[in-house]
């Protein structure tokens, strides 16, 4: 059985602005992300040194990727919110520069 949707939703002209937002971080995150893994692959003893309060650079930078995955995440969220507030309130389409 077929009951439809159980919201409907309107269309989304901020749609192309968050996915390309969305592109966006995502690159930035994982350029970061393959850097962990080029140290880890090339030279993993790079990781044993100690940066801050006794932790090692693994330790470091695995918390930093996942703090900065947090910080994207509601960065993503404000731009994308304070975007479509504009949109709803200048009645445009959603170009995208």
């Amino acid at each position: 059985m077929d009951h439809g949707p159980a919201v409907e939703h309107e269309d989304d002209p901020a749609s192309e602005y968050k996915t390309r937002l969305g592109v966006k971080l995502f690159i930035i995150y994982g350029i970061i992300y393959a850097g962990f893994v080029i140290i880890n692959t090339f030279i993993p003893t790079f990781m044993e040194t100690r940066i801050i309060f006794g932790l090692n650079l693994a330790v470091t930078y695995g918390f930093g990727l996942i703090l900065l995955a947090i910080v994207l995440g509601l960065v993503y969220n404000s731009v994308c919110t304070k975007k479509e507030e504009e949109l709803k309130n200048t009645g445009t389409d959603g170009g995208v520069s």
